[in-house]
C-alpha cells in the first residue's frame, strides 16, 4: 500500500518517504515572499496580522519581499497578486484576510480563478487543525493555496491565531519545500 501525499516518485513505504525527505533537502533554504493584507480598514502600522507573518517568516529564514495592503475589492487583490508575482524574487505570496464568508470576503474567488493549480489539501489541512482549537467555526474558513507561474500562493484568514496556526503548522515546515517543486510547474 502506498501513502497518500505529494513530492512525486517514491514508491511504498520507505522509498515514499526517503522521495519527500530528498525533496526536503534539496528544497531552498530562503524564499522571498510578499505579503499581501486585504482589508478595508488596515494600515501598515495596524496590520497586526500581516507583521505576525512577516515575524515568522523572517524568524524561519524566509525574507519579506514586500508588504502591502489592499481593499477588499476583487480587482484590488488581482492587482496586488499580479505585481507580487511580477517581482523576480519572490517565490511565495502569503495573502491574509478576506477568506471568510461575510459579503465583503472575496479573496478565495478571486485569487482561485488566476493559479495555475490548486493544492487542496492545504485548506482541508488548515480547517483541520482550526477546527481542533477552535470547534465548529474553522468551517467558515475558505483558506486555500495554490501555483502560479511556478510560484506559491497562500490566502489566508486574518486573525493572528489563524495565521500563527497556518504558518507553524503547515507553511513554514513545507514553504521551501513548496517553492522547489513549484518552480518544477515553470
Amino acid at each position: 500500500m502506498t501513502q497518500a501525499g505529494g513530492g512525486g516518485g517514491g514508491g511504498a513505504r520507505g522509498g515514499e518517504h526517503a522521495s519527500v525527505h530528498a525533496h526536503r533537502r534539496d528544497a531552498p533554504a530562503r524564499v522571498p515572499t510578499a505579503v499581501v493584507t486585504v482589508s478595508d480598514t488596515r494600515t501598515l502600522e495596524s496590520d497586526a496580522g500581516g507583521a505576525l507573518v512577516a515575524e515568522l517568516l523572517e524568524a524561519a529564514g524566509h525574507p519579506v519581499a514586500s508588504r502591502a495592503i489592499v481593499r477588499d475589492e476583487p480587482d484590488a487583490i488581482r492587482r496586488a497578486l499580479a505585481d507580487a508575482l511580477a517581482a523576480p524574487d519572490v517565490r511565495a505570496v502569503i495573502l491574509t484576510g478576506g477568506t471568510g464568508v461575510a459579503p465583503r470576503d472575496v479573496t478565495p474567488e478571486t485569487v482561485e480563478p488566476l493559479l495555475d493549480r490548486v493544492i487542496p489539501g492545504f485548506g482541508e489541512l488548515f480547517r483541520v487543525l482550526s477546527y481542533q482549537e477552535i470547534g465548529s467555526a474553522a468551517l467558515l474558513s475558505r483558506a486555500l493555496a495554490g501555483l502560479r507561474d511556478g510560484r506559491v500562493v497562500f490566502a489566508l484568514p486574518g486573525s493572528r491565531g489563524a495565521l500563527r496556526l497556518a504558518l507553524e503548522k503547515l507553511i513554514l515546515p513545507e514553504l521551501g519545500h513548496l517553492a522547489g517543486e513549484a518552480l518544477k510547474t515553470r
